[in-house]
């Protein structure tokens, strides 16, 4: 269970990694622990940037990935607002789940409640497409 929790910990990876992992060694009971870490991630990460973003030099590598996640946030925030924002999430591909997501809801300015019911949604439904499709793969897409 312990090797699930520290890959989804690891950003860009997140569940997205971890999911395949306990699919591939058939043990799905770690699935819903893997997605409520995930989940979890977003007050590490939206506190500590409210609390460390302003220590951070111009030209930390940090800040400048912080600005990335923003400018690739911002035109799903702008059109959709918070659903926007658990589409952001929702999407599995690296760069896009619960770490990205909660540093753009703070990066763009947006509530903590809302920001983590849309972080909460987008994971949720990343967890359950990520476990589709990696039971499909390891089971060869058969019906």
């Amino acid at each position: 269970m312990v090797k699930y929790i520290l890959t989804t910990l690891i950003p860009w990876i997140e569940l997205r990694g971890a999911i395949p992992y306990a699919v591939k060694n058939n043990d799905l009971v770690a699935i819903p622990f893997i997605i409520l870490t995930n989940i979890l991630i977003f007050f590490p990460v939206y506190f500590g940037l409210e609390m460390f973003y302003v220590r951070l030099s111009k030209r930390a590598w940090l800040k400048k990935r912080l600005g990335k996640i923003r400018k690739k946030a911002r035109p799903y925030v702008e059109r959709y607002g918070l659903p926007g924002l658990m589409l952001f999430v929702m999407i599995p591909l690296p760069g896009t789940g619960a770490y990205s997501g909660s540093a753009a809801a703070w990066l763009l300015g947006l509530k903590w409640k809302p920001s983590f019911g849309a972080i909460f949604g987008g994971v949720v439904f990343a967890g359950f497409l990520v476990f589709l499709l990696s039971v499909g793969f390891f089971n060869g897409f058969s019906l």
